[in-house]
């Protein structure tokens, strides 16, 4: 079943996939409306095949303008907040809506359509829908596929021929690249940094930081299941160096075993999964 709380995958807002997304859903609609004339589409208007080509290029032009422009909303939207699926779920309906709008625009002034305004917006929604959601559902299908497989890789990448190299965490930047290996327990806190993250952990007994080019996002997903544990937008912990959570009035804190570590705030978007955290921690005797 899918859990529509859960945030949407790092790799549906990466900018490559975004440039994918609206290439091959261009070229999809073009191609199909120009090859098989859905909807009876070619019947529309008394329009000869270089007409017809020419009328249904500027709209599936008119069309990626519009997820251009959500695209690139959503992309800096994810970057200061977390959107779930349903949220990007009603995302895209919004765009169906808005090309819906476009294109009943686009008939009305320019194709003279003498239709009510509300019948073109209604039929251009059933036809939108059905033209752009197949190429969409196509490439959440590959995007996820090409992920799982780029994780499998790096599993294959990463050492297993000892306890103290299975005890290593290691971190790859946003090009697959191993850059910096860590020991479990040496791990603070993760902290993102616009298109970076800052890897807070303990060096012969002292705080220190490693700046890897990657999201918290992407990252978060390699951690699943795991002690280390996305407690705020902007932070993920390690929950075997977590001592105390402590509620104040600006909202839950995470305490580190060590005082030189600062307070890593809890957001309300990740106070369940902390708490169960916690839970199991306290069950099993590993959190005092």
């Amino acid at each position: 079943m899918i859990d529509f709380q859960k945030p949407i995958p790092p790799y549906l807002n990466e900018k490559q996939n975004i440039i994918r997304l609206i290439l091959f859903t261009s070229l999809f609609a073009l191609v199909f409306i120009n090859a098989y004339s859905p909807f009876g589409a070619d019947r529309w208007y008394n329009l000869t095949r270089l007409e017809f080509f020419t009328y249904s290029s500027l709209t599936i032009l008119l069309g990626v303008l519009v997820v251009v422009i959500s695209r690139i909303m959503m992309y800096h939207v994810c970057k200061r907040h977390t959107i779930n699926i349903w949220q990007y779920l009603l995302w895209i309906f919004a765009e169906v809506l808005s090309m819906a709008l476009a294109y009943g625009l686009f008939e009305k002034l320019f194709l003279k359509d003498a239709r009510m305004f509300t019948e073109l917006v209604k039929n251009s929604s059933r036809n939108t829908a059905l033209v752009l959601l197949l190429p969409y559902s196509v490439l959440w299908l590959y995007f996820s596929w090409r992920d799982k497989k780029e994780q499998i890789e790096r599993l294959a990448d990463y050492p297993t021929s000892s306890d103290s190299t299975r005890n290593m965490i290691p971190f790859y930047d946003d090009k697959g690249i191993l850059k910096f290996s860590i020991k479990k327990e040496n791990l603070l806190y993760l902290e993102s940094a616009e298109n970076y993250v800052n890897i807070c952990y303990l060096n012969k007994g002292k705080v220190s930081k490693y700046l890897l080019r990657d999201t918290l996002k992407k990252i978060e997903e390699n951690f699943s299941g795991t002690e280390i544990v996305r407690c705020h937008r902007s932070y993920m912990v390690n929950f075997e160096k977590v001592k105390v959570i402590r509620k104040d009035k600006d909202g839950l804190k995470l305490e580190f075993d060590n005082p030189s570590v600062t307070d890593i705030p809890v957001s309300k978007t990740y106070v369940n999964t902390v708490m169960q955290t916690f839970s199991k921690y306290c069950q099993t005797g590993e959190l005092s």
